[in-house]
Order: C-alpha cells, then sequence, then structure tokens
C-alpha cells in the first residue's frame, strides 16, 4: 500500500510528498486539451511498462486543443499523477482568464480569449471538482536525489523560466525546496541545465510541439539503474485529427496550424536566445 504525506508551506501551498520512488519514471508537461497527444503517450507508458503512479505531469492539461473534458476524462482514468498549471488554477476558481502571464494586448492575449472560455464551458462540474484535488507541488525521493515538481517556479506559478533564464532564478526554488532536482513546465520547450549539483528539467510538452517545425512532441525519462539519469524524447501523434478538430470548433487557426507545421504563431513570450535557436540542440547531440 501507498502511503505519501501532503504538507502546507508559505502561502498555503499545498506539496504532496511521496517519499521513495523507484524504477523508471515519465515526465511531461501541457497536455493541453490534446486527447491524440495524451492517448500516444500513455500507449508509451503502457508498451514500456511504466505504471501510472510513475508518470508525473507539470500542469496545463487543459489548453488550446479541442477535447478538454474527454481529456480530463482520459488522464484521471489512466491514473497519472499532476500538480496543477495555471489554467487549472484558474478554472477551478472561476477566472475569467486563463492566467498564462501573457502580456496584456499581445497575440497570446488575444488567443487566450478564444480558447480558455471555449475550455471553461465544454469541463464538466465533476471535471473542474476534480482539480481542486491536484496539489502545487509534488516531491519524492529518487537514486538518492530530492527531486520536487513545480509548474513556472516554485514560487510563482505563471512564471517563464527558459534554459536561457539566469541561473539565479532558478536557483531560488532549488533554495526553497530543499531539492536536488526542479522538473518544471509552463514555458513549452523541453531542455536542462545542470550547475553546483543541481538540475533544472523541462520534460517539454506533448500538446504542442515545440517550435522546431516539426510535429512531434516531447517528455522526459528518468532511470535508477545505478544511478540517476534521464533523457529527453519526443513522439509522433496523430495531429492531424486534432487539428481538424480545433478547427470545426473554431479555435485559434494559428493555433491549430502549429500542430501542422511545428512552429509557433509568435514568440512573444520567447527570450532572444530561444528566438534565434528555432530548435533544440542543447538537448540532442
Amino acid at each position: 500500500m501507498l502511503f505519501y504525506i501532503i504538507f502546507y508551506t508559505n502561502m498555503d501551498k499545498k506539496t504532496i510528498d511521496l517519499g521513495v520512488v523507484t524504477g523508471k519514471v515519465i515526465l511531461f508537461g501541457g497536455v493541453y486539451s490534446n486527447l491524440q497527444a495524451l492517448e500516444a503517450l500513455i500507449a508509451i507508458a503502457d508498451r514500456e511498462e511504466i505504471a501510472p503512479e510513475n508518470c508525473f505531469c507539470t500542469g496545463d492539461i487543459i489548453g488550446y486543443c479541442a477535447q478538454p473534458e474527454e481529456t480530463i476524462q482520459l488522464f484521471r482514468q489512466w491514473g497519472a499523477r499532476s500538480i496543477i498549471g495555471n489554467v487549472e488554477e484558474q478554472l477551478r476558481t472561476g477566472a475569467l482568464d486563463c492566467g498564462c502571464d501573457f502580456r496584456a494586448g499581445s497575440r497570446c492575449d488575444g488567443f487566450s480569449k478564444e480558447w480558455y472560455p471555449f475550455a471553461q464551458a465544454k469541463l464538466s462540474k465533476a471535471s473542474i471538482e476534480w482539480m481542486n484535488i491536484l496539489p502545487d507541488h509534488i516531491s519524492f525521493q529518487f537514486a538518492g536525489r530530492k527531486v520536487t515538481l513545480v509548474h513556472g517556479n516554485y514560487n510563482h506559478i505563471s512564471e517563464f523560466v527558459f534554459r536561457s533564464t539566469n541561473w539565479s532564478v532558478k536557483e531560488l526554488s532549488f533554495r526553497d525546496t530543499a531539492s536536488d532536482v526542479i522538473i518544471a513546465g509552463h514555458c513549452g520547450l523541453p531542455f536542462y541545465e545542470e550547475k553546483d549539483e543541481h538540475l533544472w528539467l523541462n520534460p517539454g510538452v506533448v500538446g504542442m510541439p515545440a517550435n522546431e517545425g516539426k510535429t512531434r512532441v516531447w517528455y522526459a525519462v528518468l532511470e535508477d539503474n545505478n544511478q540517476f539519469s534521464f533523457c529527453h524524447h519526443s513522439f509522433q501523434y496523430d495531429y492531424k485529427t486534432a487539428n481538424r478538430l480545433m478547427e470545426e470548433e473554431g479555435l485559434p487557426s494559428a493555433y491549430a496550424k502549429t500542430l501542422l507545421t511545428g512552429l509557433w504563431d509568435n514568440m512573444e513570450i520567447l527570450p532572444e536566445e530561444e528566438r534565434r535557436l528555432k530548435s533544440l540542440h542543447y538537448i540532442e547531440s
């Protein structure tokens, strides 16, 4: 029988401490209401014989795509774990916007005024209530290292943290959680950075491609064979169906097109380094 500890930290943050986790672990973020991508990820976990309780989402299960209720239902049936993303935080409080921290009046801000009300209208009361049980953070011991999941960073759920973000920003989350490894989401790009025996790891998101001109999406795997190790992985899914459903529901065409092109409609949220790269060679050899 599995036991875990729930405790509350500053500002009433709820953290679930799972104790020791062993075996392969799948990490992913941003399902974004993309049912087809979630189905493909579950098939990968099944094929690799990774139990649902060893599959962790960094939040934003709901987002830009066309099947929010179906996605929540499948996620719950699967039994994977998730922390809360800014989208779930907004939805469960009945907020009028996604809380993504987009600049007011920006192109992303305009699009959010289309997809967020759509998701809000499609979700059942039971799904909204389920979001209330999601913790802000999950922590566990893995191969002798303390791992903590955050969405943006520990103290700001919707802060965009990229590889180029100064280490001093990342360092605060390590300090405030006493962690060796931070697993983060929100920014939409897979990357890692190591410094002073600390690892910041963003596994990427599965609901949208990573602005590299390819339709694949990203996740990461932790392993504990003799020592702590990690690796990013990508997969293909039925993106054409996901695109068609978005178009049929009248969701932002620019986001629907991204599923086909692998390129973001705009790069407003990206720092200059990430805009310039438009690729992922910092996680690939």
